[in-house]
């Protein structure tokens, strides 16, 4: 199969390279307004790049693809989504989907007139840990739990568009989507949540889904590791029981590819309530 990329200079882009070298596809086509994309020739150095979107879409109307990958910054996800489906391609979108839910009706809208599909990088829900832990949930049960999710950013971090509100949702979104989609996806539908404390590098929150009531502090300030010689720090405790997921490297991305090439991926039904979610605690 032939694929595209947008925002293949960024931080996530080589992930998707390898997943879809790994599966013996082709990359056709990528985009990105910085050029610093050397990484193409390490998996697909026949690809065709380009720096400005209506040359990309003008080659990809002649040069028709099966899907486009979505690396974008967050708040061009949305229109880079409804680009690919008009391109005729399936699409495979990093987090977040958007960055509201009120984007998300036009989205399915779309799919329905174009009989394409939008998929997900839900990695949370394919480590192997959090699938025993959803099996092991008592049906009808109310758990306590409490999550801590840390993973240190630099100077950097604000001074690009993901320290930017609008543009990636704030760190709840940019940094806490895959969370809050797998506590969605382990302990059933949002009832209400409060803000503890909120700055610019943590927030601490509770949340009260239909199983469980969550008390759960997210952070991107190194001074938050309970440990100085980690890298991050992801822990999920139920009823007092520990569970680590710091692994979450490339291979789950390999993994999402596979179940979204073999009919099994995440779609927009999927993702819904966490953007949901995310759209409540920013208001």
């Amino acid at each position: 199969m032939k694929f595209a990329l947008i925002g293949a200079a960024g931080y996530v882009a080589p992930r998707h390279m390898k997943a879809i070298k790994e599966f013996g596809h082709d990359l056709v086509a990528a985009l990105d307004p910085f050029d610093s994309v050397g990484i193409l020739d390490s998996h697909f150095p026949d690809c065709k790049f380009f720096t400005k979107t209506e040359r990309f879409d003008r080659f990809l109307t002649k040069n028709k693809v099966d899907y486009i990958s979505i690396c974008s910054p967050n708040y061009l996800h949305e229109f880079h989504c409804k680009m690919a489906l008009r391109l005729g391609a399936n699409v495979i979108c990093e987090k977040p989907l958007v960055l509201c839910d009120w984007n998300i009706p036009q989205l399915i809208e779309l799919e329905k007139e174009t009989g394409k599909r939008i998929y997900n990088i839900l990695q949370l829900r394919l480590h192997q840990s959090l699938i025993d832990l959803k099996k092991s949930l008592e049906k009808g049960k109310y758990y306590k739990v409490s999550l801590k999710y840390i993973t240190p950013r630099g100077h950097w971090y604000h001074q690009s568009w993901k320290g930017k509100v609008k543009q990636s949702g704030g760190i709840e979104t940019n940094i806490g989507i895959h969370f809050f989609d797998m506590l969605l996806w382990l302990f059933g539908k949002y009832s209400s949540h409060s803000i503890i404390n909120r700055s610019d590098n943590k927030v601490q929150g509770k949340l009260y889904l239909e199983n469980a009531d969550i008390d759960w502090f997210l952070s991107i300030d190194r001074n938050d590791l309970p440990e100085k010689d980690l890298n991050f720090f992801r822990s999920i405790s139920v009823e007092g029981t520990e569970i680590r997921f710091d692994n979450i490297i490339a291979d789950f991305h390999i993994k999402s590819y596979e179940e979204i090439l073999s009919g099994r991926g995440f779609t927009i039904e999927d993702v819904s309530p966490a953007i949901e979610l995310i759209t409540a605690l920013r208001e």
